[in-house]
């Protein structure tokens, strides 16, 4: 019986095999490249809107505060998009009839909202709380970008969630202090640019991060080490209240008489900081922020 098929088939069933998983190969690529870049993203670009609205103007050239217009950041899980009323508390009384704004004097009139385009939109199914990173020291332009140079709003970052899981394994390297959330030049720590903090007591109903106090110039000498340069007083030179709690307390000055210091005067120490790693893990701990661990559950982000 005569062969079907001759000697050279085995070699083209073995080139077929490689040729068809090298296919399978640059497509699995391909996809997974498709499904990072801006095309899908929309990392970078800048969408059409009813009004030109530019950040950098009112932000850097004007001074207005995030929360002037995004006044839910701190306490709701959105940021909210500013009504009409909010740009008719200005424009009421500047640039009254500048063609440009014309859509906002039209909303204004007929009471009907601006249909801007959300730039910053994630899936319904995911579950972002802005007020939770707010309050734990994530900076606006750490997702948002430098804000404050953006004549028209992009997305800087992909939002994806390999970018958050990337910030939830290690957080310390993005946290900053609370009072420098609505920085947008903050700058992470350095040799030439260091970060004192100190820890107060915590009390309750009030967010854990407010009782840490960061300041970026090298506080006065009396804030920065007099509760760590003091020995344990003798006794009879506190003064405690009925149920025991320090009210004040006698310091020795040289070559003088003792002075009082009232003890509600006295500060926690303040600790330097000149690396962002080590800023970020002290920061971490005094949050409360949940490790990675503690994050396990899917219904922290999908509900």
């Amino acid at each position: 019986m005569a062969q079907i098929f001759d000697r050279g088939s085995n070699a083209l069933a073995r080139a077929s095999l490689v040729l068809t998983g090298l296919i399978v190969i640059a497509l699995g690529v391909t996809l997974d490249e498709l499904q990072r870049s801006p095309w899908v993203t929309r990392q970078g670009q800048r969408p059409d809107q009813p009004v030109p609205f530019s950040h950098k103007h009112h932000v850097q050239g004007l001074g207005l505060q995030c929360q002037y217009c995004h006044v839910t950041v701190e306490k709701s899980s959105y940021a909210g998009i500013p009504p009409t009323k909010t740009c008719m508390n200005c424009h009421a009384q500047i640039w009254t009839n500048a063609q440009l704004l014309a859509p906002v004097r039209a909303s204004w009139a007929t009471g009907q909202s601006l249909p801007w385009t959300r730039v910053h939109d994630l899936p319904d199914f995911v579950y972002f709380s802005h007020e939770i990173h707010v309050n734990k020291g994530l900076g606006c332009s750490s997702c948002h970008g430098r804000v404050d140079k953006m004549p028209l709003m992009y997305a800087q970052n992909t939002l994806q969630m390999e970018w958050c899981l990337d910030c939830h394994r290690n957080p310390a390297k993005s946290i900053r202090p609370t009072s420098e959330i609505y920085n947008m030049a903050w700058e992470k720590p350095a040799e030439d640019r260091p970060v004192w903090c100190a820890v107060g007591d915590e009390k309750d109903g009030v967010p854990t991060a407010q009782s840490v106090k960061c300041v970026t110039r090298e506080p006065k000498s009396v804030d920065a080490g007099l509760v760590g340069t003091l020995s344990p007083p003798p006794p009879g030179e506190v003064e405690s209240k009925p149920g025991g709690e320090a009210i004040s307390l006698e310091l020795p000055t040289a070559g003088g008489p003792a002075h009082r210091v009232d003890a509600a005067l006295v500060t926690p120490q303040y600790v330097k900081f000149t690396d962002q790693d080590e800023l970020g893990r002290f920061l971490v701990k005094r949050y409360k922020i949940r490790t990675p661990r503690e994050l396990t559950s899917c219904e922290v982000c999908h509900r």
